[in-house]
């Protein structure tokens, strides 16, 4: 039997987008974020998501260069890597599906600096969708130590 991986399937902007179901530690409605000043425009604020503060991230900031506009169907996604725990806000958390590895395209844009954190696209029947690596996200974004020292701070 072929190899599969396991993803979490989300929509950004009009665009499928998944992650490893090992970094996702639940999917969430987005409800009490706290504003942080001075924190990267991407960053929306903290919330508490079962005891644990955790940094909100709008990865339609990240990808589009614009606010996610917040709706009924606007998910949550807490993720957990070895750096922190983070949420992202998507459009909408669609499914759970397994990726065989064959289907998994590497990309040039992997390559490209700021897209460092796209591993691959899954070329699926009837659409493409692009697999991120949140520890590669993590690392890539700007600002993002000052927001793991402040979260740390916060924890103590």
């Amino acid at each position: 039997m072929a190899n599969s991986k396991k993803v979490v399937v989300f929509q950004v902007g009009k665009e499928d987008y998944a992650i490893s179901i090992e970094y996702v530690t639940s999917i969430e409605k987005v409800e009490g974020v706290t504003p942080i000043p001075h924190l990267p425009e991407y960053v929306k604020g903290i919330v508490k998501v079962r005891e644990e503060l955790i940094p909100i991230i709008d990865f339609e900031t990240i990808l589009y260069n614009r606010h996610i506009t917040v709706t009924d169907s606007t998910r949550l996604i807490v993720l957990h890597t070895d750096q922190m725990f983070l949420g992202i806000l998507v459009n909408d958390a669609k499914e759970i599906i397994d990726i065989q590895e064959e289907q998994i395209k590497q990309i040039g844009l992997v390559a490209y600096q700021k897209t460092s954190y796209f591993t691959g696209v899954a070329n699926l029947d009837s659409r493409l969708i692009t697999i991120i690596d949140p520890s590669v996200l993590v690392g890539s974004l700007e600002g993002i130590r000052d927001i793991q020292e402040y979260m740390k701070s916060q924890a103590q």
